[in-house]
């Protein structure tokens, strides 16, 4: 049984690596604050941004769990027809990310839940990468017998793409 829907797996990497871009290479964490406050003060005073991960990034660091079993059986769907639910699961103790929560869950109530599951997923890769990792493993299984043994080169193909003469 799938565990979360594909679009919140993609929506969670698609977070780990905005954070790691956003904290820069060496990591920035002045930088990569005044990027989150900036996302929590716009958010909080009504300019919308309609992308789950911006919503992520100002929520991540700040947001706390009330309940986690029920927070992933909601990553089963991307679409919901109660967002209340996921919201509810949800709280801050920091009075920006509180205030925002509050506003943006009255307008996008869809999208703040969305933005909260992956918050979620991203702070709690342990209970989804496991299962999501394991089908590509067993792909890998299968191709191994299907490897050429014969074939120790490269292929003409391949061979033509650099042959200096040209066809």
């Amino acid at each position: 049984m799938k565990r979360i829907d594909s679009e919140f797996a993609f929506q969670a990497r698609e977070l780990a690596a905005q954070i790691e871009d956003t904290l820069g290479d060496p990591p920035n964490r002045k930088n990569y604050r005044m990027v989150v406050d900036a996302l929590l003060a716009e958010y909080t005073k009504g300019a919308f941004v309609e992308d789950v991960n911006f919503l992520s990034l100002a929520l991540v660091d700040h947001i706390q769990f009330i309940d986690k079993p029920a927070l992933l059986a909601s990553a089963k769907q991307y679409e919901s027809d109660n967002p209340t639910e996921a919201i509810a699961m949800a709280s801050s103790e920091n009075t920006a990310c509180a205030n925002m929560l509050a506003a943006i869950s009255k307008t996008h109530p869809e999208l703040t839940r969305q933005a909260i599951i992956v918050a979620f997923l991203h702070k709690n890769r342990n209970l989804w990468l496991q299962e999501d990792h394991a089908a590509p493993k067993d792909d890998e299984d299968e191709n191994e017998d299907e490897t050429d043994e014969e074939n120790d080169g490269p292929s003409s193909d391949v061979v033509g793409l650099f042959d200096e003469v040209g066809d």
